[in-house]
């Protein structure tokens, strides 16, 4: 190893050396960035470009968005999982993102690891909300309101409602 490689991995903090705090640091920073792609990618794709009936992406606007309203917030095409259009989409849209995102294994493991577990929470989460509205009120009261409430154009976080908050596009609607 040259003396710069070697000084890179001796530079420790209290034992732990900087490379593995960067890894480390990568956990977080990859639950922060699932947040904001989550929120960006559901006002921008799936509500902007969903909205269009001749868009890729109009099944959530014109199907779960309008089943939601219809059967007060449950999505029964959550129960037939991959064997539903809906779902399956929803599903093939998180692997995508994983492969887009694939690169970054190469350069953050832990980065990368992070988000592909981000991803299955937020179709886990997102699933259970729409099966259970009691518990969507109770532990994800943005995303009913995101469904319910009179302006669906806002509360765009469906595991979180942090970015809402602080882009100011959190709309309160029960309780």
């Amino acid at each position: 190893m040259d003396k710069k490689t070697l000084f890179i991995l001796e530079v420790s903090i209290h034992g732990i050396t900087l490379l593995v705090l960067l890894h480390l640091l990568s956990i977080p920073l990859a639950i922060v960035y699932s947040h904001l792609l989550e929120w960006v990618l559901h006002k921008h794709v799936l509500h902007g470009l969903g909205k269009s009936k001749k868009s890729r992406w109009s099944s959530h606007w014109n199907t779960h968005h309008k089943k939601s309203r219809k059967y007060d917030f449950y999505d029964h095409d959550y129960e037939k999982g991959w064997q539903h259009q809906s779902a399956r989409s929803e599903i093939l849209g998180l692997i995508t993102l994983s492969f887009i995102h694939s690169p970054l294994i190469f350069v953050s493991p832990l980065f990368y690891t992070t988000l592909v577990i981000c991803a299955t929470r937020y179709y886990k989460i997102h699933k259970k909300s729409h099966l259970d509205p009691e518990w969507c009120k109770k532990y994800l009261p943005w995303h009913y309101d995101h469904h319910m409430g009179k302006n669906q154009d806002a509360n765009w976080g469906v595991t979180t409602d942090w970015v809402d908050r602080l882009l100011n596009t959190r709309i309160k609607y029960i309780n």
